[in-house]
């Protein structure tokens, strides 16, 4: 076994995992970074199904953090493509000469807290044991798949795809049956592409999400050149906005507009397209009567497109808009007009096992050569929970957090009993509500602070107090619970993995609040946090 120490040991070469590594790096630390994968990208690397796209525009997902990296990169698109997401960050890698230091093909199998020599031991599937004094995960919110344990799928003759897994290679559907299990973001996305191919198309849907249109196109190059001008402002509204991102949006409720005002503004919305649906009424998230205006808003833009009002009908989304991640398609809704296009619903018909020649419901086999799971992750918690990670005394995150759901943090960026060890975006933090580069630089950046302050006042450890995590934990359900989202079964409840105990873990209160009190607690010596001192006597062998 070989053993390897570095001052900071970091999972995941995604957007968290390389802007980390670019900051201890110039800070002077060695660094490692441990990725599963053979190349930088993180989820951008995985997720190659036909359609991937982001859901934020793409002059905002990117770094902000370095005007002269901004200013070097134009994207081609309004929203950004897989391929074009992973060529910028491979940019990103060469640009700031990340690579040397990222560990490809590699997975942490397990980590523990060595309370004798205050590091962490970190092992990993290549036979190497890595000594760090910092760990940090970057693993990200949605990067571990959730692939339902259908009896019998191994019996399956045809092919078996999950869009969070998807080849490298092209996927030739031409002529083909495919059945689509799922419609979250990535069924969605790729649902209208492979209709283009297939003989035959069959989604199996269980519930129906609000889908609204993107409205994508080339960026010109007066865009690309106005969002380069645009730098400063773009950086601010990182921190600055609710959601990281600018949006367009009214500033008061639906409540204060006449029935002809809310469908001109809905109208200018939709047409436009993008996220702004979830914007336009700041008070969507909170107000029951203006989330009816906006849900019902988009239930009869369904009726408009859809000419068969059965299909109409079952694709009627019952629940609040935005307590689920909106949803930005394009076409969506408009394939279901196609002959060769079929819906069904799985709550009137369950799936009960996949045969060899298809997938066997309740009322019938639907034969199929193709199944393509765009069933989801385990978000949130999952990809944690993958790594037996212990601290102090041999405590796991599976022991602190239950079955995952019973999250307990200070600020989504630590844990108590598991001294210098940080999580990117992790759960209790705004993370998958906001724009993520804008979530992941900031965390970032509190993670390179913390250190500094650890470094410069010879401190050994840093840990969050329980008393903090009980209050912190308090503050997101206190916040959760006076809006609409815990009213719904989501992925952000874990209500996607069956069996899972349901839990809300995101921190709602917006990424510029978020921030000051991220801020305030670094201002205050970082109030909340017990610390060691670094003892000379203290031997690494």
């Amino acid at each position: 076994m070989t053993i390897k120490q570095y001052d900071a040991v970091v999972i995941g070469a995604g957007f968290a995992g390389l802007y980390m590594l670019h900051k201890l790096r110039e800070r002077g630390l060695s660094v490692r970074v441990i990725e599963a994968a053979d190349g930088v990208g993180g989820v951008w690397y995985w997720s190659r199904y036909p359609g991937a796209k982001c859901d934020s525009d793409s002059i905002f997902y990117n770094f902000t953090f370095s005007e002269e990296l901004y200013k070097k990169w134009s994207w081609k698109d309004r929203y950004a493509s897989q391929p074009e997401i992973l060529e910028y960050l491979n940019f990103v890698a060469d640009e700031l000469d990340l690579r040397p230091d990222i560990q490809f093909s590699t997975r942490v199998k397990e980590a523990s807290f060595n309370n004798d020599i205050k590091h962490w031991e970190i092992y990993t599937d290549t036979d190497e044991t890595l000594i760090a004094k910092y760990f940090i995960s970057g693993v990200g919110c949605l990067s571990t798949t959730n692939v339902p344990p259908f009896e019998g799928s191994e019996t399956f003759k045809g092919e078996q795809y999950h869009t969070g897994r998807w080849p490298h290679e092209k996927v030739d559907f031409t002529g083909k049956r495919v059945v689509v299990i799922g419609n979250g973001s990535s069924g969605v996305q790729a649902m209208p592409e492979i209709a283009k191919e297939a003989k035959e198309l069959t989604l199996l849907m269980r519930t129906p999400h609000y889908v609204a249109e993107a409205r994508n196109h080339p960026l010109s190059k007066e865009d690309q050149e106005k969002a380069i001008q645009n730098y400063e402002d773009i950086r601010d509204s990182f921190s600055t906005t609710p959601g990281g991102i600018r949006m367009f949006t009214t500033g008061k409720s639906a409540t204060e507009f006449t029935e002809e005002q809310q469908k001109e503004t809905l109208e200018h919305v939709w047409t436009t397209g993008g996220l702004a649906l979830g914007s336009v009424y700041p008070d969507v998230g909170v107000n029951k009567e203006t989330n009816y205006v906006i849900s019902q808003f988009v239930r009869d833009k369904i009726d408009e497109i859809v000419e068969d009002p059965e299909k109409a009908k079952m694709l009627h989304p019952d629940y609040y808009i935005t307590t689920k991640r909106l949803i930005i398609g394009t076409n969506f809704y408009e394939i279901f007009n196609e002959d060769h296009v079929n819906l069904l619903s799985l709550k009137d018909n369950p799936i009960e096992r996949i045969v060899e020649n298809g997938v066997a419901l309740r009322d019938g086999i639907i034969e199929c050569d193709v199944i393509v799971y765009a069933t989801g992750y385990e978000a949130m918690t999952g990809s944690l929970l993958k790594i037996d990670i212990q601290g102090r005394d041999g405590q796991s995150i599976q022991d602190k957090w239950g079955d995952g759901r019973d999250v307990k943090t200070y600020l989504g960026l630590t844990m108590e009993n598991f001294p210098n060890f940080f999580m990117i975006t992790g759960p209790q933090s705004p993370s998958v509500l906001t724009n993520m580069p804008s979530a992941i630089e900031q965390h970032v950046d509190w993670i390179d602070r913390c250190i500094e302050y650890l470094e410069d006042n010879n401190l050994q450890t840093i840990e969050a107090q329980k008393i903090s995590e009980m209050k912190w934990g308090k503050q997101c359900d206190d916040l959760a619970n006076s809006t609409l989202f815990p009213h719904t079964n989501s992925w952000y409840t874990g209500a996607n993995i069956d069996g899972e105990q349901r839990g809300f873990v995101i921190y709602v209160g917006g990424l510029n609040n978020y921030k000051k009190i991220c801020d305030q607690v670094a201002d205050n010596n970082y109030e909340g946090f017990s610390f060691e001192k670094a003892h000379a006597n203290v031997v690494i062998q």
